[in-house]
Parts: structure tokens; C-alpha cells; sequence
């Protein structure tokens, strides 16, 4: 496996078999959860029945509770090597479907303990699914965004679990090579515009697979001319920095699935001619958030050696006001010839996913997944945290939220009704890139759906609110970009090459 390129600064993950109270570091985290009264259960292979109980006791005394994502500090008890010991409350395990629960309250405390060199971390038990949670919860929580920063925050540099087994350093390198993928994408959406073109982005998807068996081809603006791709360059025709498509190709011998992966890839939204508010417009750079996570996915699956074979689209744009930017009106051909009237070019995202689709669909995959920040009806219907999954195929909509609910993305199942259709007729094209306001989640849904053909497994995954955390940090998940997606594609490759 060969780590990614990164800009951020994360800490790197590691495994020790020796006794929690023998290893040395800054701190050591503890799992505990309530017991009878006010009492705390200390969890974890290593300790003694006599440093459980004083650690139990100490942490009791100073106000401890276990429940779900409290952190608590206290000095290290005599015996114990770290400088700390840092209670993780857990809650109630029986209640926490998937270990969401327990991957927050992990996250928390490694947020908590920023700036510390080492921290050694005891996870509650050795079945390999809380051992793969455990990592990849403290692997993502110690993330940190500081290529413009003078001086940047400092994460915790080295995170060492402690555990019972070398046998599973399998599982945690696996953990460490999906989230250092989350990684990327989230560099890639923390970017500033002006640090990332189109161009720029395609060069990311190079850049993340230059050690790995990935071809990746570029289309530049007469490439795309050339093949038709009106829908995307129609939205770049406003920036001085024109569009780009990149298809990134995973096939490793003997792969006898094949998944396409399609993220839309808007580097800086304005809404164009179609402008959007002054307020919170910059955050309009994590509307390539879906392109971040196909580039970071194929990164991913390729550096696991997964046995599927994986296409990943990059349709990518910048959507500015110009003298030369499409006008609300205009009509232009997408590729395959389906003719779509912009009646709002602030419904961009559906125009460069149209012609990345209607590549993607010539390969027959077996499963095609679009991905992008799409409406913000999204986040009117479903709030910040929770995508919004629609498909052409109900079997193929429950697979991709089961990956989802594995990988611990929250994702919910929404229709694409058959009367939205109608409100986007258009009078001049065969399509209008905007329907009936009510719904505009599922209309742009049913949009895409016009570019799939028949017979096509597809889903569609808005994730305008989980791919940027305008507030503040939480569990694992940062400030800013999230990297959503990237682990759901990397379950769902699993799975697929399973079957």
C-alpha cells in the first residue's frame, strides 16, 4: 500500500502488544461506560483488576460519568507510563448501532489532545470491526488543514494502539490507508479557489494515484469540444480558467465487477449570470466535494488491491459571471446529443454530471454511483449530516446505504417520483436544467436520471449538506471539508467484489 500525497498534517497510526500501563506516551486513552450508581467500568485487555479499579475510582472522583463522548483527564495512576489518563464515556454499546457512538467519543478525545506528541489508545476489545472503528475514528480526528496558516495547528503526532494481537495490524493498516483517502478529499475541499482551477483539480486525480496501477485520462477545453461535452463547457464558459474531465481506470487482472464512480467537480460556484447570495459564498469551494471523493475513493480501492474493476469521472468547471458565461435561456448539447435549456446556471452541478454520465454509461459497469453537492434542497429536506440517496434501481439504492451505514456515513433513501418530469419540460430544448421549486432535491435527481439508459443500475447521492461542516468540530469530523463519500465507495467496492 503506498501512502497518498497529502497537504495536511495527520498523525501516523501504529501497533503495540504491550500492557497499556507499560506504554509510554503523552496520554492513554481509556474506554469506559456507566456502571451501577455512579460508578464507571473500565474496558480494555491489559490492565490489572488493581489499575482498572484505581482508574475507575480516580475518574469517578473527579466527576466521570462514561457517557457517550465525554472526555475526561486525570494523572496516571503510579504503574501507568503515560503522563495521562484520558477517560473515552462510550454510553451504553448496546444502543450504539454501527459504533457510530464510539467512533465520536474516540474522535473527541483525540480532538481534545491536539498538540500532543503521542498518545497510546486502548480500544474497548479485539474483534477486528471495534478494532478497525477505534483507528479509523482517532486516524481522522487528528487532522488538520494548515497549508496557508503561518503556523499552522498541531494534531497528535503519533497514535499508538495498544493491543492484544500483531494479527491485527492488517485491519489497522487498512484503516490507515482509507482514512489518509478521507484525507485527501478533505485537503482538496479546504483548498482555496484560487489554489484550485479545474486544471488543478485534475492534476489531483494524477497526483493521487501516480504510485498505483491507475490510468488516468484528461480531456482539456478542445478535447471536450471535440467529444461533445456541452454541459460542461457551457458552465466553464464564464472562467478565465476553462474545464477540464478526467477519467480515472482501476482494472486489475481477474476483476469480475465493475463500478463507476461520477463526482461533480464545480471548483468555485457563484451561481454565474444566476448569482448566488454574498453570504457564506465561500464556501462555495467545497462544491467539487464530489469529485474529491471519486478522486480519493479510486485512490483508496486501488492502494487495497480491491478485485473490482473502477472507473472514476472528474467532470470539473469553474462557474463565474462573465461577458462570455452562459446565459439563463441558452440551450446546449450534452454529450449524446440531449439538448437542455438553462433556465438557471446556478443548476450547474446536473449539466457536467449529464456528460460525465453519459461517458460513463457507454461502459455498461455494473453499478454506476454519482456523487456531488447538488441542491440545497438537500439540506432543507435532510439537515447538515445526512445524504440524500436516490436511484433508478431500489436493490441498487439499498446497497449503497448499507455500504453507508458499515462505513458509518449517514445516508437516507429518497424517491425520484415520475410527476416531477413534467416540470421540466421545456418549450425550445428536450430538457430544462431546473423543475418545480417544491422538491428540488428529487428534481434534480430525476434531471440525471435522463441520461441514464434503461436497464442501467444508478444512484444518485446529494451530499450538499455532510460534504462541508460549516460549524464546529464534532467526533472525528473537522471544521470545513469532510470527505464524505469515501469510505461508503470503498465498502461498496468491497462488497462488490464479494459477490
Amino acid at each position: 500500500m503506498t501512502p497518498p500525497h497529502t497537504l495536511s498534517r495527520m498523525s501516523t497510526l501504529t501497533v503495540a502488544t504491550t500492557k497499556p500501563a507499560a506504554t509510554s506516551a503523552d496520554a492513554l486513552l481509556v474506554p469506559i461506560t456507566p456502571g451501577r450508581g455512579k460508578k464507571v467500568v473500565v474496558h480494555g485487555a491489559g490492565f490489572t483488576a488493581a489499575q482498572s479499579a484505581k482508574i475507575a475510582e480516580t475518574l469517578q472522583a473527579v466527576g466521570a460519568t462514561g457517557k457517550a463522548g465525554e472526555t475526561t483527564v486525570i494523572p496516571a495512576p503510579t504503574g501507568v507510563k503515560a503522563g495521562v489518563v484520558v477517560g473515552v464515556g462510550l454510553g451504553d454499546r448496546a444502543k450504539d448501532r454501527g459504533g457510530e457512538q464510539m467512533r465520536r467519543a474516540y474522535g473527541n478525545a483525540i480532538r481534545a489532545l491536539s498538540g500532543k506528541r503521542k498518545v497510546a489508545v486502548v480500544t474497548p476489545d479485539d474483534e477486528p470491526t471495534t478494532v478497525a472503528s477505534v483507528a479509523m475514528a482517532t486516524r481522522l480526528a487528528a487532522y488538520s488543514f494548515g497549508e496557508f496558516k503561518s503556523e499552522p495547528a498541531k494534531p497528535v503526532e503519533t497514535i499508538t494502539l495498544v493491543l492484544t494481537s500483531i494479527n491485527l495490524r492488517s485491519t489497522v493498516e487498512r484503516a490507515e490507508t482509507i482514512a489518509a483517502s478521507v484525507a485527501f478529499a478533505r485537503d482538496l475541499v479546504n483548498t482555496p479557489p484560487n489554489a484550485l482551477a479545474p486544471a488543478d483539480l485534475v492534476e489531483a486525480a494524477k497526483l493521487a494515484v501516480v504510485d498505483l496501477p491507475v490510468k488516468v485520462k484528461i480531456w482539456d477545453e478542445k478535447t471536450l469540444e471535440a467529444d461533445g461535452c456541452g454541459g460542461i463547457l457551457g458552465v466553464g464558459k464564464g472562467s478565465s480558467r476553462p474545464p477540464r474531465l478526467a477519467r480515472m481506470t482501476y482494472k486489475p487482472r481477474g476483476a469480475k465487477a465493475h463500478l463507476a464512480l461520477v463526482g461533480k467537480g464545480i471548483t468555485f460556484d457563484t451561481g454565474g449570470i444566476s448569482i448566488k447570495p454574498a453570504a457564506n459564498m465561500d464556501e462555495m469551494k467545497a462544491d467539487m466535494s464530489g469529485a474529491a471523493a471519486v478522486i480519493a475513493a479510486v485512490q483508496a480501492i486501488a492502494a487495497l488491491e480491491l478485485p473490482i474493476a473502477v472507473t472514476g469521472w472528474v467532470p470539473a468547471a469553474e462557474n463565474m459571471p462573465s461577458g462570455t458565461a452562459q446565459r439563463p435561456g441558452d440551450v446546449l448539447t450534452t454529450y449524446g446529443g440531449t439538448t437542455v435549456e438553462v433556465l438557471n446556471t446556478d443548476a450547474e452541478g446536473r449539466l457536467v454530471l449529464a456528460d460525465a454520465l453519459g461517458m460513463a454509461v457507454e461502459e455498461s459497469p455494473d453499478l454506476i454511483v454519482d456523487v456531488a453537492t447538488l441542491t440545497g434542497a438537500q439540506r432543507i429536506a435532510l439537515g447538515s449530516r445526512t445524504a440524500g440517496v436516490m436511484a433508478n434501481n431500489d436493490d441498487a439504492r439499498t446497497q449503497v446505504i448499507e455500504a453507508a451505514d458499515a462505513a458509518g456515513e449517514a445516508m437516507w433513501p429518497m424517491p425520484l417520483p415520475e410527476d416531477l418530469r413534467a416540470s421540466l419540460d421545456s418549450p425550445t430544448a428536450d430538457i430544462a436544467n431546473i423543475g418545480d421549486r417544491l422538491g428540488g432535491m428529487l428534481s434534480a435527481g430525476v434531471f440525471l436520471q435522463e441520461f441514464v439508459p434503461e436497464g442501467q443500475p444508478w444512484v444518485h447521492i446529494d451530499i450538499a449538506g455532510p460534504a462541508y461542516n460549516d460549524k464546529g468540530a464534532y467526533g472525528y469530523t473537522p471544521k470545513g471539508g469532510t470527505g464524505s463519500t469515501v469510505r461508503t465507495f470503498v465498502e461498496l467496492a468491497e462488497n462488490m467484489s464479494q459477490d
